[in-house]
C-alpha cells in the first residue's frame, strides 16, 4: 500500500501550477415568486496556464462569487491542450460553435492580440501573444468562447501533421 504522504506530495504539485483566470460574462436571471424577485447568477470563466492548456467552464448560484468559483472548477476540470509555434498560432483555423464562427489568424511579432473581449480571454489563457480574429454569426458570448477553444484545438504543428502521416513535409 501507497503511503499517503506520496500521495499529497503529488496532489500539491499538480496544483502548484499557475492558473490565470478570466471572468468573461456574469449574467443575472430573476424568478418571480410569492415574495418579490429572486435573483440568481450565472458565470462564464475561462481558465489557463498560458503554456498550451486552456478551460471553459459555467457555473450558476444564487450569489456571484459562488458562481464564479464553481465555473473555475468547472473550467479546471474541462482542459483542453492547445498547439502553440512560439508566441503565436501554427495556421490559420476557423473554429465552429452554435451559430458562431471564430476565423483565427497567426500574426507576426509586435503586434499581440487583435480579439474582442471573448475570444481575448481564451486565447491569453492559451498563452498566444500574437494573433488577429474575427467572429462571423452569433456574438454571443458562450457561443464565441466554445468557437474559440475550438478552433484553438483543432491546431496541429508541423510536426504532430509529420508523425501523425508519417512522411517529411517540406
Amino acid at each position: 500500500m501507497a503511503s499517503p504522504r506520496r500521495h499529497d506530495h503529488r496532489r500539491h504539485e499538480e496544483n502548484q501550477e499557475e492558473w490565470t483566470e478570466y471572468v468573461v460574462k456574469i449574467n443575472r436571471c430573476s424568478t418571480v415568486v410569492k415574495g418579490g424577485r429572486r435573483f440568481s447568477f450565472s458565470a462564464l470563466v475561462v481558465v489557463g496556464n498560458k503554456n498550451g492548456k486552456v478551460g471553459i467552464g459555467f457555473g450558476k448560484a444564487n450569489e456571484v462569487p459562488p458562481s464564479v468559483q464553481k465555473a473555475s472548477k468547472d473550467a479546471q476540470k474541462l482542459m483542453k491542450k492547445v498547439s502553440l509555434k512560439g508566441d503565436t498560432i501554427p495556421h490559420e483555423v476557423i473554429g465552429r460553435f452554435g451559430a458562431t464562427k471564430v476565423f483565427m489568424k497567426p500574426a507576426s511579432p509586435g503586434t499581440g492580440v487583435i480579439a474582442g473581449s471573448s475570444v481575448r480571454a481564451v486565447v491569453e489563457a492559451a498563452g498566444v501573444k500574437n494573433i488577429l480574429t474575427k467572429v462571423y454569426g452569433s456574438t454571443n458570448p458562450i457561443n464565441v468562447t466554445k468557437a474559440a477553444l475550438d478552433g484553438l484545438v483543432k491546431m496541429r504543428r508541423k510536426e504532430e501533421v509529420e508523425k501523425l502521416r508519417g512522411v517529411k513535409i517540406d
